[in-house]
């Protein structure tokens, strides 16, 4: 059936036009560029479609190779549902930042943006349908190489800088994780998911290489929680956030760390087995980090006074949720975490465009004092601002609001100390973000005496289509969580039995 060829092209299609852009003129590379990236959302859609219809799970193999050499792509439910979220994402952040790109990026810059804005397409989706770790270890690579240019090709001082930490950090992940996957491959001698799972699972049983096998798995969740900017490995993230152009920070906040920790819960649950994984204390370690992300995450925001960056140190507490719920140690904690991945992708990738907006109707200022009055002069930007910082902090009938339930749900069955731990986690949490997200709301929407109130209507249309779209989509994943979730549950329900 041809359907089951939407994943190659998901990753092939964004590959082969990513070469056609770099030689490309702007204008033109930038139609080619959006115009695939909307029709990877179809394809996308499709395949969701058609695996919640068909209740089913499938492997394509990437050739004639099998075990343990061979490349396989794998796709549930919960894959074709992020895959579409990612797709979505990142067509409408560009398309949120549609004019302000051609402000911020040098004309000479402009086809290397849409180059790397295809490679990275392409990485999220082949992360996202993986069945094997060196794939995944591969287009971890890409994704690396395509955000460290998403921050250095916009013409501002410190970009530079800021690209070079991030790649520095970033490649340390990189090696971390190599390092593991070799280790893991010396024990096991496989790749694919599946077979390494049997692997893992008998030498458990055995109680053979016990410490290399934990070694491994502790160098893998090592090497993600880096390039994912788990605290306390995030020094590098406020920057490469704040000083990129608003669509690379949406991209960077909403989508690359979200890939490699949608990667790391199918190797967790996929590859490794969570009965094993959390046995080896890795999952324990996870936790720890986690719920200190959450609280110290927020603080930091709380100490700024620069709204891209308070934005870029949220993300920082939100990674925090998601990867806390991981750690939880149960299949509810799994659906839970990729449930909060959509949520705050949603979220955050439209706070930025926003943020963005507001700024520009304030003379381009971003500190909190000079950004009074801008939710009346840039109405849609202040409506979308304002539903993305309400739904991260956790208001009733938003994706935000839904996550948490989920996440203290995923608790609560896991009960013991981490119950406790999760609960305390959230509610300081939830205050912390009420008193940053409330402040930066309440001055936005604070009279003015230096600028005017009155409306400035400027703005794109394409990029106030982008921002509806956005506030429609966080408030579906709030009002549709329930059905959300089936989808989630279904597609790692056949995870688990290994289909």
């Amino acid at each position: 059936m041809l359907w089951r060829n939407i994943p190659i092209v998901l990753i092939v299609l964004p590959l082969f036009i990513s070469s056609l852009t770099a030689v490309l003129k702007p204008a033109a590379a930038r139609t080619l560029m959006l115009g695939v990236n909307a029709l990877c959302v179809i394809l996308s859609a499709l395949l969701l479609y058609k695996t919640v219809s068909l209740g089913t799970a499938f492997a394509v193999k990437m050739g004639e190779v099998g075990a343990p050499f061979g490349n396989e792509l794998y796709i549930s439910s919960a894959e074709a549902l992020t895959c579409l979220a990612f797709d979505l994402i990142e067509l409408l952040s560009l398309t949120a930042a549609f004019r302000r790109a051609d402000e911020e990026i040098h004309t000479n810059r402009r086809g290397l943006f849409f180059t790397v804005c295809s490679l990275l397409l392409a990485a999220l989706n082949a992360l996202t349908l993986t069945n094997d770790l060196f794939t995944g270890y591969v287009f971890i690579e890409i994704t690396t190489i395509a955000a460290g240019a998403l921050i250095f090709v916009r013409s501002r001082e410190g970009a530079l800088f800021a690209s070079m930490r991030y790649m520095i950090m970033n490649l340390l992940g990189s090696g971390l994780f190599l390092l593991g996957l070799a280790v893991l491959y010396a024990l096991t001698g496989q790749l694919l998911f599946p077979q390494m799972q049997e692997a893992v699972t008998l030498l458990e049983a055995t109680g053979e290489y016990g410490v290399p096998l934990t070694a491994s798995l502790l160098l893998l969740t090592l090497g993600l929680a880096i390039k994912s900017a788990l605290y306390p490995f995030h020094t590098w993230l406020p920057n490469a956030y704040s000083l990129a152009t608003p669509a690379a920070s949406s991209l960077l906040s909403s989508l690359v760390s979200k890939a490699y920790i949608f990667l790391y819960i199918k190797l967790v649950l996929r590859g490794i087995g969570l009965k094993a994984y959390m046995s080896s204390g890795a999952g324990d370690v996870v936790f720890v980090y986690a719920a200190f992300a959450i609280v110290l995450g927020s603080v930091d925001a709380i100490r700024e006074h620069n709204i891209r960056r308070m934005i870029s140190y949220s993300s920082v507490a939100q990674i925090g949720y998601i990867f806390l719920a991981a750690a939880i140690g149960t299949v509810n904690g799994i659906c839970a975490c990729v449930f909060q991945m959509l949520a705050h992708s949603a979220a955050k990738a439209m706070l930025f465009p926003a943020a963005d907006r507001l700024s520009e109707v304030s003379g381009g200022n971003e500190n909190f004092r000079d950004l009074r009055g801008s939710g009346y002069r840039a109405p849609l930007a202040g409506a979308a601002f304002t539903v993305g910082a309400f739904s991260i902090t956790g208001i009733p009938l938003l994706g935000g609001f839904s996550a948490k339930l989920f996440i203290t749900e995923a608790a609560v069955y896991a009960g013991g100390l981490k119950l406790y731990a999760v609960l305390a986690a959230l509610a300081a949490s939830t205050v912390l973000n009420v008193v940053y997200f409330l402040r930066t709301v309440v001055t936005v929407y604070r009279k003015s005496a230096v600028f005017s109130d009155k409306a400035d209507k400027t703005a794109h249309p394409l990029s106030a289509a982008a921002l509806c779209v956005f506030i429609l989509l966080n408030l579906m994943l709030g009002a549709g969580a329930g059905g959300i979730m089936n989808i989630i549950r279904n597609g790692i329900g056949f995870w688990t039995l290994g289909v």
